[in-house]
């Protein structure tokens, strides 16, 4: 499927506590620095040694990402997924989802990747959008404007309406990344949400920042800061993020190539609320098995199972999810193709 399968627009992540999502961006530029010499009747009494400039700390709300992506998701019914790649540069999706709680659904989206290579796995523009059975759209156009400097527009509509847009613009230094975004900004009502983001290493494995949200709209307007830090080792990444609307503290540690666990706290201060959760991801690759496993503190236990049957170019996934102090059980099979 060429650069399609490539190059795929990524889903955005959950954003931390009173953030946004963006789009994750390749590894920003490093230089190399001299250290300094001495130099005695005119003979340098030292050596000249290349030191290891600090590298790009990545985007402000990845910081959580990796401990998140071991967590299964929940799924609920059947849903059944066709991809057809039509190009090297297009491809076309079709999902059914038949379900026992909601109404069922049929969604059609497509993926355009363009030819600007910027990386061996990443191409732009890129432009993904889906639209469903009851004309719902959801859309965005990432595109790489200069080798630092990228940019997201998406845009959601309901039955015809418009819900929210936002733009986003990111520059990456040597050593930090800024972001800003607007979010349904109304010049005529005086509403919209803005948010800054600046991350910056400090050192080879911590990195350092913050993040400023302010919301405005008729008879209300706000400002609500968070600070954040990530370490970073050999195996594991430990997060945490303060601000005024809560704390969020994460944990990943990789055990080996095929167990990974990680390690959630979050406490939100408008919902008086605190929830722990564990997780995990056990890999078999000689098997084409990933299995997720997760445990809350409200007593909620889930588990995904993702089979690729090769060479078959299928995909099967079983969910279930069980809540304790509810008594709700809830499951779901998905099926992919192509």
């Amino acid at each position: 499927m060429g650069s399609v399968l490539a190059a795929s627009a990524p889903s955005p992540p959950p954003p931390g506590p009173g953030g946004a999502g963006l789009v994750s961006v390749p590894p920003g530029f490093t230089m190399p620095s001299v250290s300094p010499v001495s130099v005695t009747g005119g003979s340098i009494n030292g050596q000249l040694e290349t030191d290891h400039p600090l590298p790009n700390p990545g985007a402000f709300e990845e910081c959580h990402r990796k401990c998140k992506e071991i967590f299964p998701m929940q799924m609920e019914g059947v849903r059944i997924t066709v991809n057809k790649g039509l190009s090297n540069n297009f491809q076309v999706n079709h999902t059914a989802l038949l379900s026992t709680l909601e109404d069922s659904s049929y969604r059609f989206g497509a993926t355009y990747v363009g030819t600007k290579q910027t990386g061996p796995a990443e191409a732009f523009p890129v432009m993904v959008g889906d639209m469903d059975n009851s004309g719902s759209l959801n859309a965005q156009i990432i595109h790489q404007i200069t080798d630092k400097v990228r940019s997201k527009l998406a845009f959601q509509t309901q039955q015809q309406k418009f819900v929210n847009w936002q733009g986003d613009a990111e520059f990456r230094g040597k050593d930090f990344t800024a972001a800003v975004t607007f979010g349904n900004p109304d010049v005529l009502v005086g509403s919209g949400i803005v948010i800054a983001h600046y991350l910056q290493a400090v050192t080879s494995s911590l990195a350092l920042g913050g993040e400023l949200v302010y919301h405005k709209r008729p008879g209300e307007e706000g400002t609500v800061m968070s600070l954040a830090g990530r370490y970073t080792g050999s195996n594991f990444i430990a997060t945490l993020t303060l601000g005024g609307a809560g704390a969020h503290v994460s944990y990943y540690h990789k055990a080996n190539d095929q167990l990974q666990v990680g390690v959630e706290l979050e406490a939100s201060t408008r919902m008086q609320d605190t929830s722990v959760s564990f997780g995990y991801q056990l890999d078999v690759p000689k098997a084409n098995l990933v299995f997720k496993g997760s445990l809350d503190s409200n007593w909620v236990v889930g588990a995904t199972l993702e089979k690729k049957l090769q060479p078959l170019p299928l995909s099967l996934a079983l969910c279930a999810f069980l809540n304790h102090r509810k008594n709700k059980f809830q499951c779901g099979f998905g099926v992919t193709i192509g």
